[in-house]
C-alpha cells in the first residue's frame, strides 16, 4: 500500500467572478520510505499542492489517500486526527509557538497524540534526547527568541519527528537561513529521516536540494511534469 497516493488532484478558486484553477489533474503514488521533492517557481502552486497531501485543505476534485485513509470526505477534525498520528511538519518560518521552551515544543506532537510513554521513556525523555540529537541538548529551556534561525529550525526537525510520523511534510525548510545554516539543518534532516524510515515530501526552490531526493516532481502553471516514478534528472 502506498503511504500516500493522489489521483487526478485540482484546485480552483473563484476570485473576482472568475475560476482560477491553480493545480490540473496532479497524480502520483509514494511508497514507505521514498524521498521526493516537488520543484518550481513562486507561486506554481507546489505549496497548494503540498497542503492537499497533508490534509490542510480539501481539493475541489481528486483524492488523496495518506496511510490508506481517503482526506476528500472527512471533516477538518478528523483530517486534524489523522495528521497527528501519521503526519510531521516543518515550515519555512519555523512555526514555534512562542509562549513554549524548545523542549514543549518539542512535546506539543507527542502531547496531542497520545503517544505516552516511548519504549519505556517519557514524553520528556524523548523530547530531552531528540533536541541533543539536533545538537540542542543544553537549549532546551530556551524560548523560541532566545534561539536563533537555524537554532529554531533545528526544534523544528526534533518537533518534526517527535511523534514518529509515517510521512514527513518539509516546505521551504531552509527558506529563512543562511548557506551554511542551511547545509547543516538539511544534513540533519536527510539523517534522522534516514534513521526513522520516514517518507519525506519536501517544497523546494532549490534544485541542488531537490537532486538529494530520489524522485521529483516539477510544478509549473500548476501543471506537473517530470518522472516521478523513477529517480529524477534535474537537468533536463
Amino acid at each position: 500500500m502506498s503511504i500516500l497516493r493522489v489521483d487526478n488532484l485540482t484546485k480552483s478558486y473563484q476570485s473576482g467572478g472568475q475560476t482560477l484553477t491553480v493545480l490540473h489533474s496532479v497524480s502520483f503514488a509514494l511508497e514507505a520510505g521514498d524521498t521526493f521533492s516537488i520543484v518550481g517557481p513562486s507561486g506554481s502552486g507546489k505549496t497548494t499542492l503540498l497542503g492537499l497531501c497533508a490534509g490542510l485543505d480539501r481539493a475541489t476534485s481528486g483524492s488523496v489517500y495518506l496511510n490508506g485513509v481517503q482526506l476528500d470526505n472527512l471533516s477538518e477534525d478528523q483530517r486534524a486526527a489523522v495528521r497527528n498520528q501519521y503526519v510531521g511538519f516543518i515550515f519555512q518560518n519555523f512555526q514555534l509557538l512562542p509562549t513554549l521552551t524548545a523542549l514543549e515544543n518539542v512535546m506539543v506532537p507527542m502531547e496531542l497524540s497520545g503517544l505516552g510513554r516511548q519504549n519505556g521513556r517519557s514524553i520528556e525523555q524523548t523530547a530531552r534526547e531528540l533536541l541533543e540529537r539536533v545538537g540542542l541538548g543544553k537549549r532546551g529551556h530556551h524560548y523560541p527568541t532566545q534561539l536563533s534561525g537555524g537554532e529554531q529550525q533545528r526544534v523544528s526537525l526534533a518537533r518534526a519527528f517527535a511523534n514518529r510520523p509515517k510521512i514527513l511534510f518539509a516546505d521551504e525548510p531552509t527558506g529563512n537561513l543562511d548557506t551554511d545554516t542551511s547545509a547543516t539543518v538539511v544534513d540533519l534532516l536527510f539523517e534522522l529521516n534516514r534513521e526513522a524510515g520516514t517518507t519525506l515530501v519536501l517544497v523546494t526552490h532549490d534544485l541542488d536540494l531537490a537532486a538529494r531526493t530520489q524522485r521529483v516532481i516539477r510544478i509549473k502553471g500548476g501543471h506537473a511534469t517530470g518522472d516521478t516514478n523513477t529517480i529524477a534528472r534535474l537537468s533536463d
